[in-house]
């Protein structure tokens, strides 16, 4: 009757602990976990099934681009997501996030446009005139 949600489980390969400062770029294949600060962008270089997860405590100042997104913490730049972004209620975005696929629980906050990625690329003019996308609200 109900279909159980897919969840995208990579193995995290990397953590920044919460104690962890790091000043500059991050890339990373498979999965990577951040409750620490970072001040640059984050981006995976194997756009195939990468997963960045960001918690509470976590923040990155800086751009960031996975094909999974998890985010309950904080970013300040822009979000790509080429598959799959999931806002937590604690998630902060000051930013555009660029997502196919979102769910954004109650409380999650973003501070700059929500740009949905169609299989297609449509025109400026398209874009001006289109919706930002399907928005999946859950936790009501």
């Amino acid at each position: 009757m109900f279909r159980t949600k897919e969840r995208r489980r990579a193995a995290t390969g990397t953590l920044v602990g919460a104690d962890t400062r790091i000043q500059g770029d991050i890339e990373f294949k498979g999965g990577l976990h951040i409750d620490g600060y970072v001040r640059g962008n984050v981006v995976s270089v194997d756009e195939n099934g990468a997963v960045l997860s960001i918690s509470e405590h976590g923040c990155v100042e800086g751009g960031v681009s996975a094909s999974h997104v998890r985010l309950n913490g904080t970013v300040k730049g822009d979000v790509k997501a080429t598959e799959r972004i999931e806002l937590g209620p604690r998630a902060r975005v000051i930013g555009n996030v660029q997502y196919k696929l979102i769910e954004m629980a109650v409380g999650a906050e973003v501070n700059g446009k929500l740009i949905h990625e169609s299989e297609h690329r449509p025109s400026a003019a398209d874009e001006d005139a289109s919706p930002a996308g399907p928005v999946k609200l859950v936790g009501e």
